[in-house]
């Protein structure tokens, strides 16, 4: 399963010719692997800089420091989370990462480290919103849409910017515990910034597991659980992981989570649905999926605690 690489920096919402070869790309892939890699986008280089830099200072603090900004639920959905606080794939051992999470990152008052690391993600959070609006668009177009069909059902409320910490030089527990478990994503389409260092792995069609390479100046896009399901299996939700750290080098990555608003209805689109292909999934909300995700990855981990 080749991931392929779409440059997008001929997009012009202005230009038919330009959406249409893009859309075509854009189509093939998320139908065969669900992962894109994308150059080109619409994203300031040096905001993405000075958020890799602001989320290394952030998590080289020590521990008492970082727990003042502590994610405390998955309403909020805002925080520090601490290593292993999160159990991404329930049947393995806890995730060997830390993370700072910030849902709806403009309008979230509360909860912030300091000024200069909230201006820094406030404005990557506003450059990741503009590039994933072209990628929106396109893929609105690819499933024969209006341009702003998604575009208008992703305004902020459970669009999610997060910023990973994969320590170098710890053992894990067994063969399965991973830097992330294996899983899906929640929602529509994730943005994945890589810095340097390679961990992401992908599973093909045959239930093998395949690096993703990192790139330089390219985004790894894949679909989620609720794309898949409006496009009723079209696009696929593809479950991927994350190797631990090797002992020399530790991981930074950013990702930034693309969900609809909570009250969107998700079902599934009249041009991904026939005689031949009948709609597969029953309606559900973005909002409850989302919360149903959030909150089964946090329960494991607390009853891996409880039990350890």
């Amino acid at each position: 399963m080749a991931i392929p690489t779409i440059d997008f920096s001929c997009f012009d919402s202005a230009d038919p010719c330009c959406l249409e070869q893009l859309a075509s790309q854009v189509d093939q892939a998320l139908r065969n692997s669900g992962f894109m890699m994308i150059t080109g986008l619409a994203i300031d280089e040096r905001s993405q800089a000075q958020a890799f830099e602001s989320a290394k200072q952030f998590f080289a603090l020590p521990a008492v420091d970082k727990d003042n900004s502590r994610y405390t639920n998955s309403g909020d959905n805002f925080g520090y989370q601490q290593l292993q606080g999160e159990h991404l794939d329930p049947t393995a051992p806890a995730d060997l990462k830390e993370a700072f999470t910030m849902r709806d990152a403009i309008n979230q008052r509360n909860h912030w480290p300091n000024t200069e690391f909230r201006t820094s993600a406030q404005s990557f959070y506003q450059q990741c919103m503009f590039g994933a609006q072209q990628v929106l668009t396109v893929m609105a177009l690819a499933l024969e849409l209006p341009g702003d069909f998604f575009n208008q059902r992703h305004l902020g409320e459970n669009i999610t910017l997060r910023y990973l910490h994969y320590p170098a030089s710890l053992q894990p527990c067994s063969e399965r515990q991973l830097g992330a478990g294996a899983h899906t994503d929640y929602g529509t389409i994730t943005l994945l910034f890589q810095h340097g260092v390679s961990g992401l792995q992908v599973q093909d069609k045959q239930g093998n597991w395949l690096d993703v390479p990192c790139i330089d100046n390219a985004i790894v896009i894949n679909t989620g659980d609720l794309m898949h399901r409006w496009s009723n299996g079209r696009y696929r939700s593809t479950l991927h992981r994350v190797k631990p750290a090797s002992t020399e080098r530790p991981r930074y990555a950013i990702a930034f989570f693309v969900d609809p608003d909570s009250d969107i209805a998700i079902e599934c689109l009249p041009s991904c649905v026939s005689e031949q292909q009948p709609a597969r999934f029953v309606p559900t909300t973005a909002g409850q999926h989302i919360q149903d995700k959030i909150q089964a990855s946090l329960d494991a981990a607390n009853a891996a605690k409880e039990y350890s």
